[in-house]
């Protein structure tokens, strides 16, 4: 097989800027479009650079960064290995000088190379980003929010934290070195809310590539770490309760964990977790490895709160004082169980925080730290020990009457102003021009985000896509990097199937977003706006990105434009006034079943 660097079509869409429609179209349409070097029928994989020379022959722009060239030349060598070799650059990046650590030495050059434009921390990182990305199905990867939340709430100021199913590392991550945070401040239950100082960190991974990674990963930032391959729940690498902490996202549905071989095992100090139960299995092997008083934060599938199967653990976790808290983290996410290993002789608590925080990840800390949605333990210890948040919990915000009221308040009070609009009979015959033609008059400038931005973590506001389609503020955030776009007031920004213009500046342009900015003494911004939405909305469904330079738009004066400018925006403000009012609509009747329901509510007398 050839070691030089191959792209499938998904690569060739995103280093041209366009989709992949429109490089299904290239191949179909131009003869001399690269022939595939290798992949499958359905996943072709062709050469990167015959794809560059074409696409410089036809004078297509494209952009192919040195972080792309190095992670081309890691997918030469095949999917099969790909693993391998993620973990390879990472142990060659965190030792640069070992050796090639069996790397190809034209791959070592280039991560060489990348290592000293980004740095070899921000360099291995693109690459296990892209890695997976590639393999989004067969890894799982725990949300960098969530592995933040769970090391606050669990982890010490100094000490040994494990993960015993570490997978990439994505849990233990946030222990590495950083500027020292506020002493901590302890919470009920024993929960501390302080930032982890220096800590020995061990992981074990049941996947040898993905311990390697982690491994990586972690030296890269200058943590202490032991990681070891292995099945943690057959072959504890770590026996005996060592750690000050414990974080675990495990796998969740295994039927074949071990049950035969570890009936006997002296870890189920709660009771034996059946067959179908192997999140309570490790449940209770987190909390053999902390020493006593010690935390575990371990990510559970809701189901395993109100399964009949686990009653019976559950209910000795809570009369053992073990289970501190259960936390809904998203809808249809999973819940968040927070443990404490139990002093010898302590006394148990009487109650047990129970919450859903609805998405909002920000509300879990103080609701802790405060003590507030407290379920008695004795109420609990029923014939089900149901401790799902869906039962027990009540809204993670306002008091809910308070909540209702409001709701109701804000919801009569939402106005629709509708712009008040002449009716033709006939059409208006107008003169027209093209965007195409205004961007050639340089009356209109296009710009969009670099292709591989990210958007998920960093200091900079990002406009995202969705953000556009919902008419809200900008919820992306990036870090700084060459060709970002900065938004300014009167920007077009725009997705495939409707435009707004911006008011607020300060925020940089999202990635799958268009920018349009306009000569604002010859074009209205809500003008142009407004006709690319209209032409976005008569794109039939499924059809291919069209090229919004040819949309057509009437040749207007300025002040002409303003008025029919003024009336999109009044149609765009209303549009936004009838999101509202249907979110605020939605939430009054689910705040009225829930009162109703559980008596925080009646209905007048």
């Amino acid at each position: 097989m050839s070691h030089d660097p191959t792209v499938n079509a998904g690569d060739i869409a995103r280093l041209a800027g366009v989709g992949r429609a429109a490089v299904s179209n290239w191949r179909r349409r131009h003869d001399d479009f690269p022939k595939p070097v290798g992949g499958t029928a359905a996943q072709p994989h062709f050469a990167l650079r015959e794809v560059e020379a074409w696409l410089s022959r036809y004078g297509k722009s494209y952009q192919v960064s040195l972080a792309d060239r190095a992670w081309q030349r890691l997918k030469a060598s095949g999917d099969l290995q790909l693993g391998e070799l993620v973990a390879a650059a990472g142990g060659f990046l965190a030792s640069p000088g070992s050796g090639d650590h069996g790397l190809d030495p034209r791959l070592a050059a280039v991560l060489r190379e990348l290592a000293a434009e980004r740095g070899a921390l921000a360099a291995y990182e693109f690459l296990c980003a892209r890695y997976f990305e590639a393999h989004s199905r067969k890894l799982s990867v725990t949300r960098d929010d969530v592995a933040a939340l769970m090391v606050r709430l669990a982890a010490p100021e100094g000490g040994i934290v494990l993960d015993p199913a570490c997978g990439v590392g994505t849990l233990l991550l946030p222990l590495a070195p950083r500027d020292p945070a506020p002493g901590p401040h302890r919470v009920p239950n024993g929960v501390p809310n302080g930032g982890p100082g220096g800590v020995r960190v061990l992981g074990q991974e049941l996947e040898a590539t993905s311990a390697r990674i982690a491994a990586a990963r972690l030296a890269l930032r200058g943590v202490e770490a032991e990681i070891v391959h292995g099945d943690a729940l057959r072959h504890d690498a770590f026996p005996g309760p060592r750690a000050d902490a414990v974080v675990c996202d495990p796998p969740f549905n295994e039927r074949s964990w071990g049950y035969d071989e570890l009936t006997g095992d002296p870890r189920w100090e709660h009771g034996l977790p059946p067959r179908g139960e192997s999140e309570l299995a490790w449940v209770q092997h987190c909390l053999t490895h902390v020493r006593p008083g010690g935390l575990v934060a371990i990510l559970m599938p809701a189901a395993a709160a109100s399964r009949r199967a686990g009653r019976r653990i559950r209910g000795n976790l809570l009369r053992a004082g073990a289970l501190r808290a259960v936390v809904t983290l998203w809808p249809g996410g999973p819940d968040l169980w927070l443990l404490r290993r139990p002093d010898s002789g302590e006394r148990p608590p009487s109650e047990i925080v129970i919450m859903d925080a609805e998405g909002d990840l920000s509300t879990v800390e103080p609701t802790l730290r405060e003590g507030a949605h407290q379920v008695r333990i004795i109420d609990l210890l029923d014939d089900e020990v149901d401790v799902s948040p869906a039962r027990h919990a009540p809204r993670a915000g306002a008091d809910l009457g308070r909540a209702f009221a409001d709701a109701r308040e804000r919801f009569l009070a939402a106005s629709v102003d509708a712009p008040d609009l002449l009716v033709l009979d006939q059409p208006l015959d107008r003169p027209a021009t093209t965007i195409g033609e205004l961007v050639k008059a340089g009356l209109v400038t296009i710009l969009q985000a670099p292709p591989r931005m990210a958007a998920d973590g960093g200091d900079l506001p990002v406009l995202t896509a969705d953000d556009v389609e919902r008419g809200t503020t900008p919820s992306g955030a990036t870090t700084a990097e060459p060709g970002l776009v900065r938004i300014q007031p009167g920007d077009v920004v725009a997705t495939y199937a409707t435009a707004r213009v911006v008011s607020q500046d300060g925020a940089v342009l999202g990635p799958q977003l268009t920018l349009y900015r306009v000569d604002q003494r010859r074009v209205d911004p809500h003008f142009l706006a407004g006709f690319l939405r209209s032409a976005g909305a008569r794109v039939p469904a499924g059809s291919s990105r069209v090229d919004a330079r040819r949309t057509r738009l009437p040749r207007l004066s300025l002040a002409e434009q303003r008025a029919y400018g003024d009336a999109f925006r009044r149609l765009a403000v209303m549009e936004d006034s009838l999101r509202e009012a249907t979110a605020l609509g939605e939430t009054l009747i689910r705040l009225g079943h829930e009162g109703l329901a559980d008596g925080r509510l009646q209905p007048p007398r």
